[in-house]
């Protein structure tokens, strides 16, 4: 390759154009970072894995404003499910403006994201499969097979979002360990000639059954049949049977347009940073499907990394800063993983010590309003909170804004910067002023140390992150030179602005 003809060196090169990917490169994007998007695939899938959206993922598209076309199309369900214990639970106590899990297949979020992506300048190339990466202390260089033939991209950073077989994993050597598969469940998309009402399980010695409604007539049928613990091909044969010994009737099934198993391996990345390549999505994290949790856990990943990896690639922060998206979302992958292999024991375990369990865990939620809280939180994502390093920080460090009120703090982070927000009727003095419109920071006054909750009570000041969690917060008397000092200081702390 001659020197003239040598590529152009991208800042960030995703590969997988799945929401992960999309959404990551929606926030590159919103930073001033045109991020370049290899998807191997020609054509999105039709088939949608996810059919949820889960509160704190609307939350996340809140904060951009992109989250209204969703509301408008999708279904919101109160309350979901944990395991297919029979008693669920109910979102609707939830701190947030959307407690409720929002019924929306996958296709149509994906195709929203990338419009939304590439609207903002992402450039998106389907039929481009990555098929080798190497790295250096300055650059990636990515082998691809596109629909004209091989070629190389160089990038300053490469982000691999490509699912649980990562191509970009495998490439830089990153071990996946974890547990592998010990049971397989089964699902299938139909038509059902006499359908059961809404909600419909089915759950006994025989098997497990759940019936989904979908759009257009048709239905998902989806479980565990002990009877077919193998990895050949799902048939419409076996679904109906499968569905006659569980649930007693196979609902006049027939037409089916998608009928596929997923196992139960569950596996974590070592590293979700390898040098200039980080990982997010399925590509870090493997697991069962139980609670429709992943793909919302991807696009917490992506909101995550997104505003760090553009400040790094830009020059407006150090590359220390790729190291605290590790240590941020690895520890919420190995919830993932923890909370998954329990929902998948409580749904393939079949023995009577697993029925007991079910129904101590399932009165449990029935009874116990802060047992029940605990695990929607967690199938939420609403209670992440990334623990600061530093031993003095105040308590609300990363823990998420909210407010109780209504969106509060959500439209304030439409543009991706930082949010000072001082409390109540406190005027921001001169200096602090100054400095918060140089770094680039909007300054808003909040009602939060009323609203808030205990957490925020006696907060004079709170800076957030692009992704709505605390950065740093005081409780020094407003208008004294420590707060100004120490308000001063944490706004210096931020990436510089862009």
């Amino acid at each position: 390759m001659s020197e003239d003809s040598k590529p152009t060196t991208h800042q960030v090169v995703i590969v997988g154009g799945g929401p992960v990917g999309l959404w990551t490169a929606h926030e590159l994007a919103l930073a001033g970072v045109r991020p370049l998007v290899l998807e191997r695939s020609e054509h999105r899938s039709p088939h949608s894995k996810a059919l949820g959206v889960h509160p704190r993922t609307i939350e996340v598209l809140a904060m951009r404003g992109r989250h209204e076309e969703l509301l408008a199309a999708g279904r919101p369900v109160p309350n979901w499910h944990f395991g297919m214990l029979e008693t669920r639970l109910d979102f609707r106590s939830l701190p947030t403006p959307f407690p409720f899990m929002l019924a929306f297949p996958q296709s149509a979020t994906e195709q929203l994201l990338e419009r939304y992506a590439t609207e903002l300048g992402a450039e998106v190339r389907r039929g481009h499969e990555v098929v080798s990466l190497t790295q250096d202390d300055t650059t990636a260089t990515l082998g691809v097979r596109g629909p004209d033939g091989p070629y190389e991209v160089t990038a300053q950073y490469v982000v691999g979002s490509d699912g649980t077989g990562s191509t970009v994993r495998r490439q830089v050597g990153c071990e996946f360990p974890g547990t592998e598969t010990s049971a397989y469940g089964y699902l299938g998309e139909v038509v059902l000639d006499s359908p059961p009402p809404a909600g419909f399980q089915a759950l006994n010695e025989a098997g497990r059954l759940l019936v989904v409604p979908l759009a257009h007539g048709r239905y998902r049928v989806t479980g565990y049949d002990p009877l077919n613990q193998h990895r050949e091909p799902l048939t419409l044969e076996e679904l109906r049977d499968a569905a006659r010994r569980i649930a007693g009737t196979d609902f006049g099934m027939r037409d089916p347009s998608w009928l596929t198993r997923f196992g139960n391996a569950t596996r974590l990345a070592a590293s979700y940073r390898t040098g200039r390549v980080l990982l997010a999505g399925d590509a870090a994290h493997s697991h069962f499907p139980a609670g429709g949790v992943g793909l919302n856990v991807g696009l917490q990943d992506a909101m995550n990394l997104g505003w760090k990896l553009a400040a790094v690639a830009q020059g407006r922060a150090g590359v220390e800063l790729l190291d605290t998206y590790h240590a941020e979302r690895h520890a919420v992958g190995e919830e993932l993983a923890e909370h998954t292999l329990a929902q998948s024991a409580l749904i393939t375990g079949l023995t009577p010590d697993v029925t007991a369990l079910r129904a101590l865990l399932s009165d449990a939620v029935a009874d116990d309003p802060h047992f029940s809280r605990m695990l929607a939180g967690k199938l939420s994502g609403l209670d992440t909170v990334y623990p600061p390093t530093d031993p003095h920080a105040h308590p609300l460090t990363g823990v998420r804004a909210h407010d109780p009120e209504g969106q509060g703090v959500l439209p304030l982070l439409h543009d991706g910067r930082p949010v000072l927000l001082t409390m109540g009727d406190i005027r921001v003095s001169g200096e602090v002023a100054e400095r918060a419109a140089t770094a680039g920071v909007t300054v808003h006054r909040s009602r939060l140390s009323v609203t808030g909750g205990e957490q925020w009570a006696g907060v004079t000041a709170a800076l957030l992150r692009p992704d709505g969690h605390v950065w740093w917060a005081t409780e020094q008397p407003a208008a004294t030179a420590g707060h100004v000092s120490a308000t001063t200081r944490a706004l210096e702390s931020l990436p510089a602005p862009r």
